[in-house]
């Protein structure tokens, strides 16, 4: 099961959307290198289709059913040359909540920029099994709206300067201060 996005709205799905196209545009969508290349060509219509209807859940069904990751990747060996292993089974969950969860924190702190706001604050919105000290120190921290998304914006396919989210299946994402 997916996160729970408490201000997953009309509005905020807009701004996801307006998020996507800046990438688009500007050449830095993220393309995951366990896509398939018909995952590859399907992934920025798959996004914008669940930006503006459905959720991470969805769109990771869509990579499962249309077939669109990788069954295998070369991964380095620890003493050198590279190794054929197995794509992990939850590779479509990690990629669709992960990305999903990157843009509703884009869209949600432009909603909140553009209603007059300054600040999100990180909630844990799916449980997970071994939560790790560095995301339960950030539940409950308010962060500069502006400051994530710039961050956001500039950090895909690698760890945020803020720290959010803070890894893969972390569970934590952002809502309005006062929600």
């Amino acid at each position: 099961m997916g996160i729970h996005y408490e201000n997953l709205d009309e509005g905020v799905r807009e701004f996801m959307i307006r998020e996507l196209d800046l990438d688009i545009h500007s050449g830095r969508l993220y393309i995951s290198p366990r896509l398939t290349e018909a995952g590859t060509q399907a992934w920025p219509d798959l996004l914008r289709e669940a930006f503006r209807e459905h959720d991470d859940d969805w769109l990771a069904s869509q990579l499962r059913l249309r077939r669109l990751m990788r069954t295998t990747e070369q991964r380095r060996k620890p003493k050198g040359g590279l190794a054929i292993a197995k794509v992990p089974h939850t590779a479509a969950e990690t990629l669709a909540e992960g990305e999903f969860n990157r843009f509703y924190a884009r869209g949600l702190c432009a909603s909140v920029l553009a209603s007059g706001g300054t600040e999100v604050e990180v909630y844990r919105g799916k449980a997970v099994q071994n939560p790790r000290a560095e995301s339960q120190a950030m539940i409950g921290r308010r962060l500069p709206a502006q400051q994530l998304l710039d961050d956001l914006r500039t950090s895909q396919g690698v760890e945020p300067a803020l720290g959010l989210p803070p890894g893969p299946n972390s569970g934590l994402t952002v809502r309005r201060v006062g929600e």
